[in-house]
């Protein structure tokens, strides 16, 4: 993925598209009880439809009863008005309770179609690349999610009980309408529907490029709260609480701008929805009135073509509401389905095998990458970490150290060369083998906000109380957590900001051990601590590299003089390579990096 796809927000998926994508929630092969639940509701729907249709004659033979109009049908001799009065609302309550029916019978339906859509996109974001990540706005992306989300039990809802049933009504009460008065009468409700329709259509259009922009400020604002909670120490440091306030009310400007738009435009959409409707409700109901004084019509017949015009009425109304959702359902599931097919620039081969570590040899073989076509990083890099030794790397900021320790865990794939475990190139090994052989001990350990004891496990989740506590022991942590009140239950806090930097760093050690990888990778795990904490920590550290093929990224010099092998990187290239002394006596770079770092200390 280039930096300009990757930078830009995710292309949205199309209407059209979007359906497609939902439908098969509906019609899933593998699992009959949706499909069973799907016609089910279908028939309760349909049967509402049916009674609702219906109800409106019992109405009219009530009314004509009471007044002494027109003959009763042969269905209502007997039953007198306060009967047809009680049957109406029978059949009233009737409609309603097939449309609960309906909406529970599927309500684990769209509940199923949630929770899928939502772990697809999960897992899909954590397939993503690096490389979006790291040029993506977190707050934006987990907007995104929610939103698409939510908007996909509301488009199977309505898709499925709104637009198909709604078109159904109008039908079955323009065919009433045509039969028992005349075809003028379906000829005003007809001309009513579709200057509705094409008004609201129109209008709705407009709104929903106002609600896309709505929903960028709500993006932008989103991710200039987070960006500022997390970085909360930072704002202090440097008195910036005024101007991440600014920033914020700034976004949230542009949000509130765009928000009272379309509350203003919601507005003239309903009022012109109404003035429509209104217009022809009163030409029906005058053509009716004029039917009745001309003695052709009943009262009733009046008061029946007036509950057909109401009862049209209220789903044409609901017609607007629905499409406004559906067209906004369909911008925000866009924009998620944008998300899901953004592709993973690492991905597994299809002959893919798992990675097989007997030994834990690991070969740079003159790898070449870059970030980009006119910035290759490394020129053609080659080393080998014999089993159970330690290389290290140093060199100076940018030499492309901890680019190699992404191209060893795999979050980037060379563009040239080939990197190697045990003869077995990367690419043609399972990301999750690869992952699960490899121990990373990052610079900044970032903890869960959870427990101590989670954050440990997270390593190996089915490990028991006595392992966790060994692995503990091991980085030096133990007496520290059990001397805490809660002791393993102890909350971190968010990325583990209740902990020092030196506690974080020995629980990610802990967490490393207990996962128990035949690789290790050091990325200047202690450069970031104070000289005493670091020197605890590298005893730990050395005691879990034993017996293992250990790749240390250092920035401290004095942390890898014992290393078995040190390469110096300058501008993506091996400068130099040999022991500690080796190095020291040619007089070179590292000698010189040495000396440097020698008096810095000496001063400091």
């Amino acid at each position: 993925m280039n930096s300009e796809t990757a930078s830009r927000p995710d292309a949205e998926a199309q209407g059209l598209g979007v359906i497609l994508r939902v439908l098969p929630y509906l019609w899933p092969r593998e699992e009959s009880w949706v499909r069973r639940r799907v016609v089910f509701s279908m028939l309760a729907l349909l049967l509402a439809k049916v009674i609702a249709v219906g109800t409106p004659f019992f109405y009219k033979a009530a009314v004509d009863s009471l007044a002494g109009e027109g003959v009763s049908p042969a269905w209502a001799l007997g039953a007198g008005a306060v009967g047809l009065t009680i049957a109406y609302g029978v059949t009233r309550a009737l409609g309603v309770g097939m449309q609960q029916l309906r909406d529970a019978i599927f309500a684990k339906v769209g509940q199923r179609a949630l929770r899928k859509l939502a772990l697809s996109t999960f897992q899909h974001i954590h397939a993503l690349s690096l490389s979006y990540h790291i040029q993506r706005r977190t707050g934006s992306l987990q907007r995104i999610m929610e939103r698409g989300i939510k908007g996909v039990e509301f488009l199977l809802r309505f898709l499925l009980f709104s637009i198909g049933p709604l078109a159904l009504e109008l039908v079955l009460v323009g065919v009433v309408l045509a039969v028992l008065f005349d075809w003028r009468y379906l000829a005003v409700v007809a001309l009513t529907i579709l200057a509705y329709v094409a008004f609201t259509f129109r209008v709705t259009e407009w709104r929903v490029r106002i609600r896309r922009k709505m929903n960028d400020a709500d993006n932008d604002a989103a991710q200039k709260a987070v960006d500022s909670l997390l970085n909360f120490e930072t704002v202090k440091y440097f008195g910036a609480e005024r101007r991440e306030a600014d920033r914020y009310d700034g976004a949230m400007e542009r949000y509130v701008d765009a928000a009272l738009r379309t509350s203003y435009s919601l507005a003239a959409l309903n009022f012109g929805q109404s003035l429509i409707i209104t217009a022809g409700l009163v030409s029906v109901m005058v053509m009716a009135a004029m039917g009745v004084q001309a003695g052709e019509l009943t009262t009733g017949d009046f008061v029946m073509v007036n509950a057909y015009m109401i009862q049209i009425t209220v789903p044409l109304n609901f017609l607007g509401t629905v499409y406004r959702e559906i067209r906004q359902a369909l911008v925000d599931m866009g924009q998620m389905f944008g998300l899901l097919e953004q592709p993973a620039d690492v991905r597994d081969a299809p002959d893919a095998t798992r990675l097989e570590v007997p030994a834990g040899e690991v070969v740079f073989d003159d790898v070449r990458f870059g970030y980009g076509p006119d910035r290759e990083v490394l020129q053609g890099v080659s080393f080998a970490v014999p089993p159970g030794r330690t290389l290290a790397l140093v060199g100076a900021s940018g030499a492309g150290k901890s680019t190699i320790g992404r191209l060893l865990f795999r979050f980037y794939d060379v563009t040239g060369g080939a990197v190697r475990i045990d003869g077995q190139d990367l690419r043609e090994v399972t990301q999750d083998s690869l992952h699960n052989a490899i121990g990373v001990v990052p610079q900044d350990t970032v903890l869960f906000n959870d427990t101590i004891l989670y954050n440990i496990s997270y390593g190996r989740p089915d490990a028991t109380r006595t392992e966790i506590e060994a692995a503990a022991q091991a980085a030096q942590i133990h007496e520290f957590v059990m001397s805490l009140p809660d002791g393993y239950d102890t909350q971190v806090g968010e990325r583990g900001l209740k902990l020092s930097g030196g506690e974080k760093q020995r629980v990610g050690i802990a967490r490393t051990i207990l996962k128990d990888p035949p690789i290790l990778l050091l990325d200047e795990a202690t450069s970031a601590l104070d000289s005493e904490t670091e020197r605890g920590i590298q005893s730990a550290l050395r005691a879990i590299g034993e017996g293992r093929s250990v790749v240390v990224i250092a920035h401290r010099l004095s942390t890898i003089a014992d290393a078995d092998e040190i390469v110096v990187l300058h501008e993506g290239r091996v400068a130099e390579r040999g022991t500690h002394e080796g190095l020291l006596a040619q007089g070179g770079r590292y000698a010189m990096l040495w000396q440097r770092q020698a008096s810095e200390e000496e001063a400091a």
